[in-house]
């Protein structure tokens, strides 16, 4: 028989500092993605630049991995590494990367928050998950936010076709988020994200060269700026918060880990106010808070008692309030929005 030690279990958990460096590394390094796409996409092609980053990022990520973990990997592990990250990467990173060209940074954020939103709603259609009065609030809440901002640009202050493909970046990524719930992929998440950045890019490249994107690349024309916003987006945005978030969901509660879904919006319109000079507007601000209050809403929402009938089973509701090991599926690629 095991005898717990307490003194060991005390000497395993780990520090507060680096809990909260974590934490920061994910709320700071993914909320300040947005800034960097902004940046890249002004002198390079948003579908290639996006290829670029998940190749990169992925590729190096996956000899790592694999060095480390060599077990033969399934061709309907490949399948769906294509599927996710065509989802994911393609329709959910790849329409912000081209929305970025003409919606400001902050804004993009905001819309792209109501993720979750998009999340619960699949959850309780497509898989008749139950959704507490709470979640349900979150989602009425949530929605009215993003119909603000969306508005406007009927008035002509945001262009409604880059601000239309966000909202359909944040249905993509919902659905390919949905998707790997259940999705056969390799026990370990690290390698299994890196076969969908791998995946990704290569859509994403075929996708380019389809829209004309090769055409329109001037390698001698990128800016110093877009090359770095490149670089931070591969080193950090692809590594530096994928890895600090998968450390936070094996040392922390998820709901604690789950918070990044509304700080990171606050953080990318600061950054785009502070540096890029993107004007902060009373209604962006309104808009975006009755958003983030949504979010949070659905991601402290309670699971509802199940009604007699109802499978104890039942497929859990994308709101971060799920077990650690169904959380991580569905958020084994969540590093951007996408980001991100």
């Amino acid at each position: 028989m095991q005898v717990f030690d307490a003194s060991e279990a005390r000497e395993r958990r780990p520090s507060m500092a680096l809990v909260w460096t974590a934490l920061l590394a994910v709320w700071i390094v993914w909320g300040s993605t947005y800034l960097a796409i902004r940046v890249g996409v002004r002198t390079i092609p948003p579908l290639l630049m996006a290829s670029a980053r998940f190749l990169v990022a992925g590729t190096i990520l996956y000899l790592i991995v694999r060095r480390r973990d060599p077990r033969r990997l399934s061709s309907q592990h490949w399948r769906s590494a294509f599927l996710i990250g065509g989802a994911l990467l393609l329709g959910g990173n790849g329409l912000v990367s081209i929305a970025e060209q003409s919606v400001p940074s902050g804004i993009a954020a905001l819309i792209i928050a109501s993720v979750p939103l998009f999340l619960a709603s699949g959850d309780r259609v497509f898989f008749g998950k139950r959704l507490s009065w709470v979640a349900v609030v979150g989602l009425v809440v949530g929605f009215a936010g993003v119909a603000l901002l969306v508005g406007q640009s009927v008035g002509g202050r945001f262009d409604l076709g880059g601000m239309l493909l966000l909202i359909g970046a944040s249905i993509s990524w919902a659905s390919g988020s949905l998707y790997a719930r259940a999705a056969p992929q390799p026990d370990n998440p690290v390698l299994g994200a890196a076969m969908q950045m791998m995946a990704g890019s290569l859509i994403l490249v075929v996708v380019a060269g389809l829209t004309g994107e090769f055409a329109r690349l001037d390698l001698g024309g990128i800016s110093l700026e877009s090359f770095l916003g490149l670089v931070y987006l591969i080193v950090f945005g692809s590594w530096v918060g994928f890895v600090a978030y998968v450390w936070l969901l094996k040392h922390v509660s998820v709901s604690l880990v789950g918070t990044y879904a509304y700080v990171n919006p606050v953080v990318a319109v600061l950054l785009g106010w502070a540096i890029l000079g993107e004007a902060v507007t009373a209604r962006t601000l309104v808009a975006g808070g009755i958003v983030i209050i949504g979010v949070a809403l659905i991601v402290a929402a309670r699971e509802p008692k199940p009604l007699a009938g109802d499978p104890a089973g039942a497929k859990p509701p994308v709101r971060h309030r799920l077990s650690l090991r169904r959380s991580r599926r569905v958020h084994r690629s969540d590093r951007s929005l996408a980001s991100r």
